[in-house]
């Protein structure tokens, strides 16, 4: 499983769920698209393709927004055995639309050459 980086993952909502199933029964849900679609609809993605997967253990969906502005997303999905035989999900959603990005802009001091303004 992958770590996100510490700046990027206070932008992030981070949910954390122990379930009663085993980690392959929940890893089916997240990852075969025929149980996906029952509680994550195909409409609801960009790409019903996954962006990555590391089988057994995350996944990721890049969603889009059903109303403008149509921000895009992507959704990571861990899934860890957790105790008495269950499985912890950990769902990590954060959003990636480049129009979220903040633009940087030059320093007031560039240290660039002196340029003399004409009179």
């Amino acid at each position: 499983m992958s770590d996100t980086e510490p700046e990027k993952q206070a932008a992030n909502l981070v949910f954390e769920y122990e379930l009663d199933a085993p980690p392959e029964q929940v890893w089916r849900a997240i990852s075969v698209p025929g149980f996906r679609d029952k509680w994550l609809p195909e409409e609801d993605l960009a790409d019903a393709a996954p962006v990555s997967t590391a089988p057994g253990e995350e996944i990721r969906y890049t969603m889009r927004d059903g109303e403008p502005p149509f921000l895009e997303s992507v959704v990571t999905f861990q899934v860890r055995p957790g105790a008495d035989g269950g499985s912890i999900l950990r769902v990590v959603h954060g959003l990636t639309d480049a129009r979220l990005v903040p633009r940087k802009m030059p320093a007031a001091n560039n240290n660039g050459p002196w340029m003399m303004l004409a009179a």
